[in-house]
């Protein structure tokens, strides 16, 4: 019986790194869904209810932590692995990330293994 590939909502604010991202998805073997920005993916993600979500941290309309609470907050959504990705690589800044729920904290540029790891051990179930 064939399975369908796995389901990542992409969210960031710029088109190309949000493409680069999708592909690396892609290539991992599970569909990507692009998102521009915090808005509009809150909207996808309550909509098609992903296995899971790589978010952007700083986006100019709703920051990456935004859109994680409300993933969080949501009894339908809140099970969903986010992989935050962010230039904000400080040691702090990361463990805020993780404080706030991500399952992983991830900095740019990303190299393609440590998505492909993150992408496969959040859809694994």
């Amino acid at each position: 019986m064939l399975s369908l590939p796995k389901v990542v909502v992409v969210v960031d604010d710029e088109p190309e790194t949000t493409e680069m991202i999708s592909e690396m998805v892609r290539l991992s073997g599970c569909q990507a869904i692009p998102s521009f920005g915090g808005t509009p993916a809150m909207n996808l993600i309550a909509r098609e209810k992903p296995d899971a979500v790589v978010l952007d941290v700083m986006m100019p309309d709703l920051s990456g932590y935004d859109v994680l609470r409300f993933i969080r907050k949501d009894p339908r959504l809140k099970h969903i692995p986010v992989i935050l990705v962010s230039a904000r690589s400080r040691p702090e800044d990361i463990q805020e990330g993780l404080n706030a729920g991500a399952e992983v904290y991830l900095t740019k540029p990303v190299a393609f293994a440590d998505l492909r790891q993150a992408v496969q051990k959040a859809t694994a179930n």
